[in-house]
């Protein structure tokens, strides 16, 4: 049963993947989700059903237009397997509970981050005013108030530690050195992953996006790099490996 589930949920990763990548397409530019139905970007073509399916549709059509032969870029399809492996994964961790689900909504949270920031260097405050409305309420279901509050003091905590970050940065370069959305974005982290581990995030973020940052500057010197992508890759990491800091110093 378990391999079952485990595709199961492999099968609903990819599928929602799909959707979060238009999600995160199109909130930045104030488009809706729903409307219009997903189409070509270069001729407007309208996909049908089959033109839909996550990750068979790209090799169905062999990446490319079925109408204007345009090629279909893969981040697409790596966005959907990706998605795939990570709800997977939360099942292989943390099997059906409430976990599961806290880790699930984190998780789509995270993936429209990426998609957004990558994208358009803008983490949109309606995904993070809804997300921490979702987690807030299944926290409350699964914890009871105590240990909820406990865990929205540690979002007001991370959010004024990365806050106080980002001043110690503009001071030092002289310009913004951080967007708005990577300081809201650390409220979730402090409710989900706990004060410490939100901290941790960033430094593990950093390791993370210090050698693609130094590629990207090194091809144009004024392209600016965003932070959001690289600290979700990092709490999707300490989230799934239950990283647990106290074992390190005890």
């Amino acid at each position: 049963m378990t391999i079952y589930y485990a595709v199961v949920f492999f099968i609903l990763g990819s599928c929602l993947g799909s959707f979060y990548n238009v999600v995160g397409e199109r909130l930045p530019k104030h488009e809706s989700i729903i409307t219009p139905r997903s189409h070509c970007t270069n001729c407007g073509h309208i996909l049908s059903f089959h033109e839909l399916i996550p990750i068979f549709s790209y090799i169905f059509l062999k990446g490319k237009c079925s109408k204007c032969h345009k090629k279909i870029s893969i981040i697409h399809p790596l966005f959907e397997i990706m998605s795939g492996i990570l709800f997977m994964i939360s099942f292989l961790v943390f099997g059906i509970s409430l976990k599961l689900i806290i880790a699930i909504t984190f998780i789509s949270l995270l993936l429209i981050v990426i998609i957004s920031d990558y994208n358009y260097m803008i983490i949109p405050d309606e995904i993070l005013i809804i997300g921490n409305i979702v987690l807030i309420i299944e926290l409350f279901i699964k914890y009871g108030p105590k240990e909820t509050f406990i865990s929205i003091v540690y979002g007001l905590l991370s959010f004024f530690i990365m806050w106080f970050i980002k001043i110690i940065g503009d001071f030092i370069f002289k310009r913004e050195s951080m967007g708005g959305g990577d300081i809201k974005l650390m409220f979730t982290f402090g409710l989900i992953l706990g004060l410490l581990n939100s901290i941790i995030s960033i430094f593990l973020a950093s390791i993370i996006g210090l050698p693609i940052s130094l590629i990207m500057l090194k091809k144009n010197t004024n392209h600016e790099v965003p932070f959001g992508p690289y600290l979700s890759v990092a709490a999707i990491i300490l989230l799934l490996t239950q990283f647990n800091y106290l074992s390190y110093i005890m």
